[in-house]
């Protein structure tokens, strides 16, 4: 199993300077990768780009790019740019976001996401592949046909015919697609415990793709908070806003893919209740209804020892990369948290 690096967004003042120490660090301890999010607020591209001119060996991924936000031409055209420029280290995470960001702030409807996401991947992957693009499909249509368009190649030569492509998958038929049609999967909210049912969506998608292809060269990227500390109930708290957020505020009561998994995880009456007070604005009290046993199952907490058996629990579960997000409040101390947690997979035996 491989570790990484989930940066996040661009919120302000020097944090950005705190990542770029942060992904230093994390290369320098043999990370494989380092992720970089979009919703609202600063793009995933410009920050890979700023990441990608002062590292050397780290991949730099998107986690993820939201497919209403861009065409998949200019996606193709951002991948094979940011590939060159990074000696072939970028790594192309899509997403189609949720109604409310793709509707709210792009003008793009939501309606038939997997059809759309489907499409847009197959125009990408062949726009890599320096194909003329000529496509006809239910959401994109390349050239238009009642117009002046022709069908065009990509004119850059990417440093690689194939950036590999991963999907953010929260629902069953959604990580199927991400079997089918991706090389890897980045997941959120993992509990190894429940890891093994996700994954068996994925391989009924690696099935469809081609019989018998297996979880083989498929990149399962887990999504852990982390935080040390021998006070575990103390160490889970900074933790609290991250998923009340996701659990109760990241969507709609109707639609919120995230509060549906916590059900699936079998967390259904906790998951109504901090989704009641999220959305009556009651943030504070939604934070304290998440229990601890939903944070300890999807975080790393504790000392090196314990880390360790976590570690090893997520590989054994299936996981090959686990992707840290780190929840201390000075980088200096996410700094050693990274640090723990390297220390902690050389424990495990278990790193790649």
């Amino acid at each position: 199993m491989r570790l990484g690096l989930n940066i996040g967004f661009v919120l302000g003042g020097d944090d950005h300077l705190d990542h770029l120490r942060l992904v230093k660090e994390a290369e320098q301890l043999g990370f494989s990768v380092t992720w970089a999010a979009e919703a609202y607020g600063s793009d995933a591209v410009t920050l890979l780009t700023w990441i990608a001119a002062q590292t050397s060996t780290i991949d730099v991924g998107a986690g993820v790019l939201q497919i209403p936000a861009r065409t998949p031409a200019m996606t193709a055209m951002t991948a094979a740019t940011l590939d060159r420029l990074s000696g072939g280290r970028f790594r192309l995470g899509l997403g189609v976001s949720g109604p409310q960001v793709s509707e709210g702030w792009h003008g793009v409807r939501f309606g038939k996401p997997l059809e759309r996401t489907r499409e847009y991947v197959e125009i990408v992957n062949a726009a890599l592949r320096r194909e003329t693009i000529a496509y006809d499909g239910k959401h994109f249509t390349l050239p238009l046909p009642d117009g002046p368009g022709k069908a065009l190649k990509l004119s850059t030569r990417p440093l690689r015919d194939h950036v590999p492509v991963y999907l953010a998958a929260v629902g069953p038929k959604n990580l199927e697609l991400a079997g089918e049609i991706a090389d890897g999967w980045l997941g959120i909210l993992n509990d190894p415990a429940y890891l093994g049912e996700q994954l068996n969506h994925i391989r009924t998608g690696r099935e469809q793709r081609e019989p018998g292809l297996g979880l083989d060269g498929f990149d399962v990227v887990a999504t852990v908070p982390v935080m040390t500390g021998d006070d575990l109930q103390a160490a889970a708290d900074p933790i609290r806003g991250y998923t009340a957020l996701y659990v109760g505020g990241m969507g709609s009561r109707e639609k919120n893919f995230y509060n549906q998994l916590a059900v699936r995880m079998g967390y259904a009456d906790a998951a109504k209740e901090v989704q009641d007070l999220y959305l009556a604005k009651k943030h504070r009290e939604a934070m304290a209804a998440v229990p601890f046993g939903f944070i300890d199952a999807i975080s790393l907490l504790g000392d090196k020892a314990r880390m360790a058996d976590k570690l090893t629990a997520y590989a054994e579960a299936g996981a090959t990369t686990l992707t840290l997000t780190p929840f201390a409040s000075t980088v200096d101390e996410r700094i050693a948290a990274l640090r723990t947690v390297s220390e902690a997979l050389e424990l495990a035996g278990i790193g790649d």
